[in-house]
């Protein structure tokens, strides 16, 4: 049996917090930066939870729990 292969881009792309939950960041983050707002840039510094209905995809790309 082959090992499963962690993909590259999605292990720098997404986090696994301790509890399991999956993070990614805010996409247009860095395009055109200086004509937006600060409040909008500060959003943007945040990770959100991924959705539930990518979680079970994502899951796939990182077996083994890369943080």
């Amino acid at each position: 049996m082959p090992k499963i292969k962690t993909h590259k881009g999605a292990q720098r792309r997404f986090h696994i917090t301790g509890s399991g939950k999956i993070l990614r960041v805010k996409g247009p983050k860095s395009h055109l930066r200086r004509r937006k707002a600060k409040r909008v840039k500060r959003l943007f510094d945040e990770k959100v939870a991924l959705h539930p209905a990518d979680r079970v995809r994502i899951k796939r790309l990182i077996p083994h729990g890369i943080s």
